[in-house]
């Protein structure tokens, strides 16, 4: 079977190795050795590519849900989508999510994912009260940070290298509504940016899209969004249809002219200074999953993600060298996202730190690797590290440098018996 993940690069031949009870998944975590588990396929890299995986889309059980006091308990394999049509009409929401709803609930846990609200509410772990977790000896453990709290700091943001999630509860929030106040800061510089963030921090979501051509006295130039739910009682839901990108465009179609073309429109759609509309829920956390199949706009070679995150006293010079950078390269990304986060959690490979991150794509043409080896460069000099739930090709060297418990993590690892079964791609390049 060829597989890849994402962004469709980098491909693998591997053999999925299904499992229908724990009985059978303990019977093949004895005989088999290389293995990852394997969700949606919605990371971004090769964190969940390996000779072997375990699917686990087929265990999508919600098995429980307290709606009076909003803690949900469900098999790892559900996607986020599947529980929204059940929790939204309820009035409940997500505490944390990410910017698709498209991925299962154990890849939320093993990536640590991370959303519009990192400032205020952390990372989804911080909102998972326990979950079930098979080991590479066949054990199952009811880890929390209470119980096994290093397995819990090691799973959370361990892409998969630790075990099987099985199971997990998690806290939700109360929502009045399915749909959202947006208002729009039109800002005209990274100045402006960073200000506009440090202005409106204490609101409960905000990103903002970012200009990463423009050079000057406009770099930087932004449209942060910022959302609160509104309280108007209205709370049908439905997952929204889809519409399908139905071929790869073609590789020359995306470049630095038709890059800056859409960012100057993009850009000039927010009239005023500041804007203000209703949006529902879909539209401001999942933009991107309206398109599907939006991975074929970078053509058939695929894109990588690179997305990076810097500490907060060194955000704005090393964003401005980072950003300087890549426009004097002329290596589009029209999907480029900032965002402003709060204080780190203990997990050994989350990656969230009080600062800014910016996300990147580009698609994948024979300058990309060196022009992204130059980026890691600036990254490390400046603090930062790179988000493994997006990588596909980051040295071992520059990984280590911005995860200071890495060899807390592989330690842990070891002692476990954990490193001969639990391998991806991304493990093995990195060293962990």
């Amino acid at each position: 079977m060829d597989l890849s993940c994402w962004g469709r690069y980098p491909r693998v031949e591997t053999t999925p190795l299904a499992f229908e009870s724990e009985e059978s998944l303990r019977e093949i975590l004895v005989r088999h050795r290389d293995l990852i588990p394997h969700g949606n396929g919605r990371s971004y890299g090769d964190s969940a590519l390996s000779r072997r995986i375990v699917p686990m889309r087929p265990h999508d059980t919600i098995l429980e849900f307290d709606k009076e006091n909003g803690l949900l308990h469900v098999q790892a394999g559900v996607l986020l989508a599947e529980i929204l049509e059940t929790i939204v009409p309820r009035g409940w929401f997500f505490r944390v999510t990410p910017g698709t709803r498209l991925i299962t609930v154990g890849g939320a846990i093993a990536s640590d994912v991370h959303g519009k609200n990192h400032h205020v509410a952390g990372c989804f772990s911080d909102w998972v009260k326990d979950f079930r977790i098979m080991l590479a000896d066949g054990r199952v453990v009811t880890c929390s940070k209470s119980a096994a709290p290093e397995l819990f700091k090691a799973t959370c943001g361990g892409q998969g290298l630790t075990g099987i999630i099985l199971s997990a509860r998690i806290f939700l929030q109360r929502i009045l509504s399915t749909s959202l106040d947006q208002t729009t800061i039109k800002t005209r510089n990274l100045e402006e940016t960073f200000d506009a963030f440090e202005q409106y921090r204490d609101a409960p979501y905000s990103v903002a899209w970012i200009d990463c051509q423009t050079r000057g006295k406009a770099m930087g130039r932004s449209l942060l969004m910022l959302g609160d739910f509104r309280k108007d009682g209205n709370l049908r839901y439905r997952n929204p249809p889809r519409r399908n990108l139905p071929f790869d465009l073609p590789g020359p179609l995306l470049n630095r002219w038709t890059v800056k073309a859409f960012n100057n429109l993009y850009f000039a759609r927010a009239g005023e200074r500041v804007s203000r509309r209703r949006v529902d829920i879909d539209t401001f956390f999942y933009p991107l999953d309206a398109i599907g199949h939006w991975n074929r706009l970078y053509g058939r070679k695929g894109f990588l993600q690179y997305q990076f995150i810097l500490p907060r006293a060194h955000s704005y010079d090393g964003l401005a060298h980072i950003m300087r950078a890549i426009a004097t390269s002329g290596k589009g990304s029209f999907l480029a996202v900032l965002k402003l986060y709060g204080p780190a959690n203990q997990n050994w490979l989350s990656f969230p730190m009080e600062g800014y991150s910016l996300a990147l794509d580009f698609k994948i043409d024979r300058d990309i690797f060196s022009l992204l080896n130059k980026l890691d460069s600036l990254v490390v000099r400046y603090g930062g590290r790179i988000y493994l739930a997006k990588d596909a090709r980051v040295s071992r060297e520059i990984f280590e440098t911005g995860y200071p418990d890495i060899d807390t993590f592989r330690t842990f690892r070891k002692d476990n018996g954990l490193e001969q079964v639990f391998q991806s791609l991304q493990s093995q390049r990195v060293g962990i």
